[in-house]
C-alpha cells in the first residue's frame, strides 16, 4: 500500500507514473497497491489499474532530463524571448543541446542567452518575413552543420469579434501561427530528410481543438487547428524518412499573451478554473518532457 493523497491520482493515471518513478518503484517486479480506492499494479513498466469493470493500461516511460541526452545536437526554438518558448529553450539546453533561440526582441534573447551560458545562438527574426525565416534556418545550420530539433513555438493572437475582425489581422494571425510553421518545417525538414533524422515539434493550442467562445479569437483558432492537421500530414509524409513531426496543444499557461487578461484577472481565473479538468492553469514545468 502506498500512502498517496487521493488528489495525486483520482482517475488521472498519467500522474501516477511520475509519482511512482520519483519513489523509485519503477522496477521489473510486481507492485500492488490501492490508490484513491483504485486497485493498481505495476508490472515491467506498465501500470494496470482496475476501476470498476474497466481496466486501464498506462505505459510507464517517464522522461528524465537529469543527465544530458542531446549533447552534440542543435535545437531551434522560435518565440523564445518569453513564455513557453523561453522554457522550451532552457529545457533543451539543460538536456545538452546547442540552442538557437529566435524572436523579434533581441534584448530578451540576449538576456536568455546570458542566463543559460554557453551553447546558445541568438537570432533576431520577424517570422512574418519569409526571407528572415530562411535566414534563421541558415544560421542554425551554420552552428554545427545540422539541425536536429525544431520547436515551432512563436505565436500571435489578439481577441476580436469575428464580425469586426479586419482581413489584415486575420491574415497576420494565419501568417505567424500557420504559414511560418509550415515554412520553417519545410526548410528544416529538407535538411533532416537529407541526413535521415530529426524531430519537429509544433506548438498548437487547445483552441486549435475546440471553439474559443466566449473568447473571440476565430483567426487564432483557425490557425492552430491548421497546425494540428498539418502536423498529422507532415508526420505521415516524413515518418519513413526518419523525421518525426509532433504537436502539443497547451491549455492555459501563464505567458505574456495570457497573464494580464486571464491569470491577473479575477473573471479570467474563474473561467480557467471552471473550464479545465484540473480546475487550474498549467505550470510551465509540466511541458518539459
Amino acid at each position: 500500500m502506498y500512502d498517496l493523497h487521493p488528489g495525486e491520482l483520482g482517475v488521472e493515471l498519467n500522474r501516477l507514473v511520475p509519482v511512482l518513478h520519483r519513489q523509485g518503484d519503477m522496477r521489473e517486479a510486481d507492485i500492488d497497491g490501492v490508490f484513491a480506492g483504485i486497485q493498481v499494479r505495476v508490472l515491467r513498466g506498465t501500470v494496470v489499474a482496475h476501476i470498476g469493470e474497466a481496466m486501464w493500461l498506462v505505459t510507464c516511460a517517464p522522461m528524465s532530463l537529469d543527465s544530458p541526452k542531446l549533447e552534440g545536437r542543435t535545437a531551434v526554438v522560435t518565440g523564445a524571448s518569453s513564455g513557453l518558448g523561453r522554457r522550451f529553450a532552457k529545457t533543451l539546453h539543460d538536456a545538452g543541446a546547442h540552442v538557437v533561440v529566435a524572436a523579434r526582441r533581441r534584448d530578451r534573447l540576449r538576456e536568455l542567452a546570458e542566463s543559460l551560458g554557453d551553447r546558445v545562438t541568438v537570432v533576431a527574426a520577424d517570422l512574418t518575413d519569409p526571407q528572415q525565416r530562411e535566414m534563421l534556418i541558415s544560421e542554425a545550420r551554420a552552428v554545427a552543420g545540422h539541425i536536429d530539433v525544431l520547436v515551432n513555438n512563436a505565436g500571435y493572437g489578439t481577441p476580436v469579434a469575428a464580425e469586426d475582425e479586419e482581413l489584415e489581422h486575420f491574415m497576420k494571425t494565419i501568417e505567424v501561427n500557420l504559414t511560418a510553421v509550415f515554412h520553417l518545417s519545410q526548410l528544416a525538414g529538407r535538411h533532416m530528410i537529407d541526413v535521415g533524422r530529426g524531430s519537429i515539434v509544433n506548438v498548437s493550442s487547445i483552441l486549435g481543438m475546440v471553439g474559443s467562445a466566449p473568447i473571440k479569437e476565430v483567426s487564432y483558432c483557425a490557425a492552430k487547428g491548421g497546425v494540428v492537421n498539418m502536423t498529422r500530414a507532415l508526420g505521415a509524409e516524413w515518418a519513413r524518412k526518419g523525421v518525426r513531426v509532433n504537436s502539443i496543444a497547451p491549455g492555459w499557461f501563464p505567458t505574456e499573451m495570457t497573464q494580464e487578461q486571464m491569470f491577473d484577472d479575477e473573471a479570467g481565473m474563474a473561467f480557467i478554473e471552471r473550464n479545465t479538468p484540473m480546475g487550474r492553469g498549467g505550470e510551465l514545468s509540466e511541458l518539459d518532457g
